[in-house]
């Protein structure tokens, strides 16, 4: 298996062992401890944990994913897949993949599977055929059942009740490999809640930080859940997403601190990645007249919320949350062909700034 020091492997690859050992307990030995899956990248060794034959023609195998450096929700989860070998009828597929407990279904227009399946991704479903076709008796077709038991709880922690995936998780990955949520797999996941909002006709969307941007939005704006858009830490790479998608305008609300990286032209928030929380303050708190010794308290804070309570001693809290404000919007014109109304807001959810073009009548 790969290094789960640093990457793991997708509930697509485990499902995939899953299916081949269960297959393989029918057609040849039921006492599977491991087999060899073929991904698009490599062929990795995957363990099994249970694999039993329930009759000549049916059988199912249990699998987890293993932990690896992310906090992936799905790491330790058990992925079941039964296989049923069931007689051929003229030009059917020699593999036929559903889902069972555990696995969402879709219900909403704009992901990779249409309204109605389960959200088994293309990625895995191309990997659980390539990796049986050649072991199906002739004459046969092989009836996949993917679940997961703990599925529907964690499909909870996840963005798939946004997406319009009910009752479970996705079964993803499109190299077999897991990597952190800095990869392009974090990115991918993220990137299908403009899709979801353009198939769904969706307009005069608002885009968060994350979780508490929204739970924000939520109680501050007269929006619902389905116009909001959670960008993490990857700000340049939604709007440059949304861009390519058509979308144009749209409102940027969040916390002070998460935003004002913004108005520095950063555009990856993570803290790793960049700060410059307290110099952007401070050259707006500078433009806008604060003398040296309170720019000097301001440069010595740890906090934005602290910062601005030193704003509003001076009363020019307003002032200076404008100026971010309408730097952030200069900064996204420069780079993209995009008009943001940008919401500054703190922890509670008070507006900082007033210069928005609008507040509740999106």
């Amino acid at each position: 298996m790969a290094d789960e020091n640093y990457t793991g492997v997708t509930t697509g690859t485990v499902a995939t062992a899953c299916s081949l050992a269960a297959l393989d307990a029918i057609i040849d030995t039921p006492d599977i401890v491991c087999v060899k899956v073929e991904t698009p990248k490599k062929t990795l060794d995957i363990i099994i944990d249970e694999c039993k034959r329930l009759s000549e023609s049916k059988a199912y195998a249990v699998a987890h994913k293993n932990p690896y450096n992310d906090p992936d929700v799905t790491v330790g989860l058990a992925i079941i897949s039964t296989v049923e070998l069931l007689d051929k009828t003229d030009e059917e597929s020699n593999v036929i993949i559903t889902g069972g407990e555990g696995v969402g279904k879709i219900t909403k227009p704009g992901l990779q599977i249409p309204v109605g399946d389960y959200a088994i991704n293309p990625g895995p479903r191309r990997m659980i055929v390539k990796n049986l076709s050649d072991k199906i008796p002739e004459g046969k077709v092989a009836k996949v059942t993917i679940s997961i038991p703990e599925g529907k709880a964690i499909a909870k922690k996840t963005m798939n009740p946004k997406l319009g995936i009910v009752d479970g998780i996705s079964v993803l990955g499109t190299t077999g490999i897991a990597r952190s949520m800095s990869s392009d797999a974090y990115k991918n996941s993220i990137v299908t809640q403009l899709d979801v909002a353009l198939a769904s006709n969706i307009t005069d969307l608002v885009f968060v930080p994350g979780n508490i941007g929204e739970k924000l939005a939520l109680q501050n704006l007269n929006v619902a859940k389905e116009q909001i858009v959670q960008t993490g830490n990857f700000v340049g790479f939604m709007f440059e997403e949304a861009e390519k998608r058509g979308i144009k305008k749209f409102t940027y609300f969040g916390h002070m601190g998460k935003l004002i990286k913004v108005a520095g032209g950063i555009f990856d928030t993570k803290h790793a990645v960049a700060d410059g929380r307290r110099e952007i303050m401070v050259s707006h708190a500078a433009l806008c007249g604060v003398d040296k010794h309170n720019l000097q308290r301001l440069f010595d804070s740890k906090t934005t919320d602290d910062m601005m309570s030193i704003l509003d001693e001076l009363g020019v809290s307003f002032e200076v949350s404008n100026s971010i404000a309408q730097a952030i919007h200069d900064r996204c014109k420069q780079r993209f062909d995009l008009d943001l109304n940008v919401i500054l807001v703190d922890m509670e959810g008070n507006y900082l700034n007033n210069n928005m073009l609008f507040i509740t009548t999106l």
